[in-house]
């Protein structure tokens, strides 16, 4: 009798498996599976069936035909009080804040991470909710039947228009934006796509990696966001440097070429052709 084995994907292949299709794209498992690059033993399987209890715990508390205010303070009563989840506020740029499992485990995150668990917890209970992309800091958006609470995923409290507005106040000096004819507010509450949700948790790994000089690990974030966004050259450019740190030549140059044929006219071209001309001659 023939003998069959089947090799089990690799984190990344699980991964772009996952994303592969906008249709059919598994937010919150995609999430969850970012962390297997740092804990390569983290069973995605079994933190999904943990949520599946929290949700088990929190569908006994409100009737199926509650009102949906009335679902949304349970929501936050359970996820914020009985449960204590809140925002790291000690130790904000740990790596770790960007990864589910432990944020079930230590009930501290990021903004993000915070409001992906909340979310997936709001639709089980049949809420209309989605994740905005508001500078600095992500936030949440509920439809209820008086109109649109947008929430802060932090501490679970709503924000008015003028809270908000505040909150844009710092980005608009750091852009530039003060002397410019004011973006309305609604622009910045735009829904944010899935694929745009995870590439802003690996982009927020990329920074600390960054600015750690953690070749290694900021490579497995560069792996990832070229599968998840396998059109945007500059991520081939990043990969292409962190393998030149590790003195990965030739993954280097693939990288660092194809971003030179592709890129249209950028500030770093100059300095990527030195890049590449220095590995040649290595």
């Amino acid at each position: 009798m023939m003998n069959l084995s089947y090799d089990a994907p690799s984190p990344l292949e699980y991964f772009a498996a996952l994303v592969e299709q906008d249709s059919e794209f598994a937010l919150f498992e995609s999430a969850v599976c970012l962390a297997q690059d740092e804990y390569p033993d983290l069973s995605v399987q079994t933190v999904l069936s943990d949520v599946d209890q929290l949700q088990a715990r929190l569908g006994r508390r409100t009737a199926a035909d509650a009102p949906p205010v009335q679902k949304l303070r349970t929501l936050n009563q359970f996820f914020f009080q009985e449960l204590g989840f809140a925002g790291n506020v000690n130790n904000y740029y740990d790596p770790d804040n960007s990864f589910i499992h432990i944020l079930l485990h230590t009930r501290r995150g990021i903004p993000i991470t915070l409001a992906l668990l909340w979310m997936e917890l709001a639709q089980g209970l049949g809420l209309s909710v989605r994740g905005i992309g508001f500078p600095g800091h992500f936030l949440v958006k509920v439809n209820l039947p008086m109109g649109q609470v947008v929430i802060d995923p932090m501490d679970g409290k709503s924000l008015s228009r003028e809270a908000l507005s505040e909150r844009l106040e710092p980005y608009r000096k750091r852009s530039g934006l003060v002397d410019e004819i004011e973006t309305p507010l609604g622009l910045y509450l735009q829904t944010a796509q899935p694929r745009d949700i995870i590439a802003r948790m690996l982009h927020n790994l990329k920074e600390i990696h960054k600015s750690r000089s953690d070749w290694e690990r900021l490579l497995a974030v560069q792996e990832r966001l070229v599968v998840l966004m396998p059109e945007t050259w500059s991520e081939y450019r990043d990969r292409g440097l962190a393998h030149a740190q590790l003195g990965h030549t030739e993954q280097a140059l693939a990288d660092l070429e194809c971003y030179l044929v592709h890129a249209e006219e950028s500030l770093n071209l100059d300095a990527i052709v030195d890049w590449v001309d220095a590995l040649r001659r290595s």
